[in-house]
């Protein structure tokens, strides 16, 4: 058995160490070699396990989306640095480097959009800036698409990833959870649909405010998602924790989520769930 697993190891170092960059990668979760080209054609899951891979806002469009019809809005507003914050560097430049290096404005594109030919207004946060952390840019763009929904009385939908509020703007970040709250009561008073979809992962202050009060909240299968993270929690409680815990299929067999989709149904389950509305 040892031979076969060292055997085992030494083939797939070989194949790795054989293969053009760019060109394959590896499943975090079962380990499988898969061709960049099958992941694309799999919307970025596992053939062998169904791991979902992470993936930006631009990927999302184009599997949820009517081809050609999201139009981002809200574009102009930018984070400032009130605090004069300063970490490894000042956060001004950690700004300028996220610009830079993912070609985003914030953490969070909004816009407006069509699924099957009905108007929405559409959310996605960015996990590859900055985390997905949630200051005062994401809480206004957040609460402008939100107001925007219902001037025009469409559903809104948003996916969430996040390691939840940005530290750099400290209390300004935490006063977030309320703005973006008191919006989501007033399209709830006025009955606009509100649809939220939990990615790996969806933690801190957005799953403590608008990642959680959706009218139906849907997971992708295997998402972390919670408040704060195992790890933390053991230390606190000195417990071992359930396993599976804070994923996708554990929070809905506790009665936190509606649904658990896979990637390649989503847009079929969302025209379904707007078509109850």
């Amino acid at each position: 058995m040892t031979w076969f697993l060292r055997t085992k190891k030494n083939i797939e170092e070989t194949i790795q160490k054989e293969m053009p960059d760019g060109l394959w990668t590896k499943c975090p979760s079962c380990g499988e070699i898969i061709y960049k080209r099958q992941l694309e054609e799999n919307l970025f899951t596992c053939h062998k396990c169904n791991h979902h891979f992470r993936i930006g806002t631009k990927e999302y469009i184009d599997i949820i989306l009517d081809p050609g019809s999201f139009e981002e809005l809200f574009t102009n507003i930018k984070s400032a640095d009130p605090l004069n914050f300063v970490d490894s560097k000042p956060y001004t430049q950690r700004l300028e480097s996220m610009y830079k290096s993912t070609g985003l404005n914030e953490a969070i594109t909004t816009g407006k959009a069509k699924i099957a030919g009905k108007d929405i207004a559409f959310a996605s946060m960015n996990f590859n800036f900055i985390g997905g952390s949630m200051g005062s840019v994401v809480g206004e763009k957040f609460y402008q698409i939100a107001k925007y929904a219902l001037d025009k009385k469409i559903p809104y939908i948003i996916i969430c990833a996040s390691g939840g509020a940005r530290m750099q703007e400290a209390a300004y970040s935490l006063m977030q959870l309320a703005k973006t709250s008191a919006i989501l009561a007033e399209l709830a008073e006025h009955q606009i649909p509100y649809i939220v979809i939990l990615t790996d992962p969806t933690t801190g202050g957005v799953s403590a405010s608008f990642g959680m009060l959706g009218d139906i909240i849907i997971a992708e299968p295997g998402a972390l998602i919670g408040f704060a993270g195992p790890r933390v929690i053991e230390q606190t409680i000195r417990r071992k924790l359930p396993q599976g815990f804070q994923r996708a299929e554990f929070v809905l067999e506790h009665g936190f989520l509606d649904l658990i989709i896979h990637r390649k149904n989503m847009r079929e389950k969302l025209i379904t769930i707007l078509n109850w509305f």
